[in-house]
């Protein structure tokens, strides 16, 4: 009697999972996930283990068919490093840089992809914004740094706007294309980067 009764409750899970697994027609994918208002976010990027993300978005829409979270209407958008002293964490955090844009999207490789954003590298006083189109995104991947088609940038040292743009988070261009280009290298700057602040130089 016991094993007819095992029977009959693997039987039920078994047409469960089945019957669970089956499209439900009308169903489109935008709808097959969790959708949340007013929500503060903290991604960790498994690309950057000493990196966290942080937002406040009006809306976060998750898509678990496609691995996409969508959020729109962001504030408060923060790069924030692990920091460190003589080699040893803290466990305090420091800004690294802001991110500010309507609308971004989070692959399930905690790739960040929107068509206009502007980054501040707080450490280099750098604001870079960044323009793509719906073929080539503005694109952050965590172990690299972002692109785009262009970006214009203006900083204690450069001021000028760079095409097809690679930059690391330490402000380093990895690639650009000279051609659609033009930005200048400021040797006579007005001002220089302190403490994540621009001042006027002397």
């Amino acid at each position: 009697m016991q094993k007819v009764g095992l029977y009959a409750l693997v039987g039920i899970m078994a047409f469960a999972l089945i019957f669970a697994l089956l499209p439900t027609p009308g169903l489109d994918a935008s709808e097959s996930g969790a959708r949340l208002s007013g929500v503060q976010l903290r991604l960790y990027p498994s690309g950057d283990a000493n990196a966290t993300w942080s937002f406040r978005a009006a809306d976060v829409r998750n898509d678990p068919l496609n691995g996409l979270t969508t959020l729109t209407g962001i504030t408060e958008g923060q790069r924030l490093l692990k920091e460190q002293v003589q080699g040893r964490f803290t466990g305090r955090e420091i800004l690294d840089a802001t991110l500010a844009t309507q609308e971004l999207t989070i692959d399930a490789q905690d790739t960040m992809t929107t068509r206009q954003a502007r980054i501040t590298l707080v450490q280099q006083c750098a604001d870079i914004d960044l323009r793509g189109t719906e073929q080539t995104p503005v694109k952050i991947d965590q172990s690299q740094g972002f692109s785009a088609p262009r970006a214009n940038v203006d900083s204690p040292l450069t001021r000028g706007f760079i095409g097809d743009l690679k930059m690391t988070f330490a402000a380093e261009i990895t690639d650009s294309n000279p051609k659609t280009s033009k930005f200048d290298l400021l040797w006579d700057a007005p001002d220089r980067c302190e403490n994540g602040k621009r001042v006027p130089n002397a």
